[in-house]
């Protein structure tokens, strides 16, 4: 049984879903690691990630004009407005989406599904620097 740890840094240009499936593949690959587990980590608490269908582009935007609905922007409607309006929205769409993946590793490759492919939710409205913790267990 042998553990890898790598992190992924990627700059985002705003809010969106930012497909980060081919990192990680390619990641993967390099470890030679066949099968296994992997932990896919987002440090920051104004990102998170998710599992979404990755063929038709309208599932990402319909999943963020959801969420500017859910939790809109306003001064008014939080406490937390030191770091700009866009931020506790950023905060309550994070915790209520996952910081944290866990996907088996089969034959080299992620076992994600067809349609399936792995996004950072970026929730602020400027650019940031992301970094995602990445984990592999197998042999």
């Amino acid at each position: 049984m042998r553990q890898i740890q790598n992190s992924l840094t990627l700059r985002t240009s705003g809010q969106g879903l930012y497909d980060v499936t081919r990192e990680i593949a390619a990641w993967i690959a390099e470890t030679g690691i066949s099968d296994g587990l992997l932990t896919v980590f987002c440090r920051h608490t104004s990102a998170s990630l998710t599992i979404q269908e990755n063929a038709d582009p309208d599932v990402r935007y319909d999943l963020e004009d959801f969420f500017k609905k859910l939790a809109p922007e306003g001064p008014r409607l939080y406490r937390h407005t030191t770091e700009g309006p866009d931020d506790m929205p950023a905060h309550i769409r994070s915790a209520l989406t996952d910081v944290q993946l866990s996907i088996p590793v089969t034959g080299g490759r992620m076992a994600l599904g067809t349609w399936q492919g792995i996004y950072l939710f970026e929730h602020r409205a400027h650019a940031q620097d992301r970094e995602l913790a990445l984990h592999l267990v197998g042999e």
